[in-house]
């Protein structure tokens, strides 16, 4: 089956505080790879910074990319914001760990050893 490759970008809300740790990121990593599993999908590479990530996602035609994003952004925050962590209790407020908007764009021109080669680059925190 053909699958369509996509670039997925979310950020943390409040003016880009430095919140994701190198813990939190590993943890969402998970995270995102089980919820891409539910949806017959792939995450395909995971990287990010103090203040969003980087998710390039395989999946099929007949998946809603705001489907995908909707359930990688709800999941994520609800496990995220359970585990109280001193970073997101010190720099967020209510219950969003994800801004309500998100980035995605298409990558049918870019090889996969492209995009990850991109993703690896982020400054990922210690």
């Amino acid at each position: 089956m053909n699958q369509l490759i996509t670039r997925i970008v979310f950020k943390i809300p409040c003016m880009r505080r430095k919140v994701l740790t190198a813990a939190i990121l590993g943890e969402l990593r998970n995270i995102f790879s089980l919820v891409c599993v539910r949806f017959e999908s792939k995450l395909l590479e995971f990287d990010g910074e103090a203040d969003h990530v980087h998710l390039p996602v395989s999946y099929p035609p007949k998946v809603a990319i705001s489907k995908l994003v909707q359930a990688l952004k709800g999941y994520s925050s609800l496990i995220i914001r359970k585990k109280n962590y001193p970073s997101i209790q010190k720099n967020l407020w209510g219950k969003a760990l994800w801004s309500p908007s998100y980035f995605a764009c298409s990558c049918g021109g870019a090889s996969v050893s492209i995009i990850r080669q991109y993703i690896e680059q982020q400054n990922t925190p210690d």
